[in-house]
């Protein structure tokens, strides 16, 4: 699992919202994750997944860290909160016999395609199957670290360039040629940095400027990317150009924040239980 560092030290400190977007939560309200999220919306530029392997691009290199080996799991869970912010899934209801985010199933609230092929092809996994599987489980099966033969179907392939794609015909991303000694690599370089900046942006003053700390009063997206930023060890990079002193608050403050326990943190909202979900399925990995 991923771990918050500050420069030069292992962070050691524990413990206004931002322009509204696409699927905002109001603060009065409690919608739940199971009807249509503005995830579908036009407005929205990247799904999270996308937004996820910006944030770990090398931007003129274009491609991430040889070390990150956190990535591909973070896009999988990526594909499971946007398949639950646009009303696809959900998660079985709580019980006295599974409480735990973990022990819960994740259940299929609407086949309608999404229009994307990432998560319709994950949609047509997860109403084929039965019984149903958990949000860690699928997590692995989804990233094909399983080692029952017969669930290696489930496997999505070649993810990461297949969303790099989705980003190069959306005009962020570019495709190149570049030769490592004893092989070839396609690349992505950023060609439209102003978007990336607009994520980082973002997430930096949703821990600064326009930190509320109480993340039922963020937008979900952004709380749902903060998490996957973390869980795909790509969170660091966000901050890396911050002044020393916001670089510790917005380090101190997103490790507050995730390191709140995610099965109390579900049971104050359901419209964020699938983030808390998949944060407890990454904590416990």
């Amino acid at each position: 699992m991923t771990t918050l560092t500050h420069r030069g030290r292992r962070a050691d400190v524990g413990k206004n919202a931002d322009k509204r977007l696409e699927g905002e939560d109001d603060p009065s309200k409690d919608r739940n994750l199971e009807e249509e999220d503005a995830g579908d919306s036009k407005d929205i530029r990247l799904t999270l997944m996308e937004e996820v392997l910006l944030l770990g691009l090398k931007d003129k290199e274009g491609y991430t860290s040889f070390w990150n080996d956190c990535i591909s799991s973070g896009l999988r869970g990526g594909i499971l909160i946007e398949l639950a912010l646009r009303g696809r899934i959900h998660l079985e209801p709580l019980t006295m016999r599974k409480k735990r985010l973990l022990d819960r199933k994740v259940l299929l609230k609407s086949d309608t395609p999404t229009g994307d092929v990432l998560l319709d092809e994950t949609l047509k996994h997860i109403k084929a199957t039965e019984p149903a599987e958990t949000v860690q489980t699928w997590i692995e099966l989804l990233t094909g670290e399983t080692w029952n033969p017969f669930k290696l179907q489930y496997q999505l392939r070649n993810v990461r360039e297949r969303v790099a794609k989705n980003l190069v015909e959306k005009g962020i991303l570019t495709t190149e040629k570049q030769n490592f000694l004893l092989f070839d690599m396609t690349t992505h370089p950023v060609t439209n940095t102003t978007e990336k900046q607009r994520l980082v942006k973002k997430l930096q003053e949703s821990v600064l400027d326009r930190w509320v700390n109480n993340p039922h009063r963020m937008d979900r997206r952004t709380l749902a990317l903060l998490v996957l930023a973390h869980s795909s060890d790509v969170l660091e990079n966000v901050f890396t150009a911050l002044a020393d002193d916001k670089y510790d608050t917005a380090m101190n403050r997103s490790k507050d924040l995730l390191d709140l326990d995610p099965d109390v943190e579900a049971t104050k909202a359901s419209a964020t239980e699938m983030i808390w979900a998949v944060l407890a399925a990454f904590n416990k990995s």
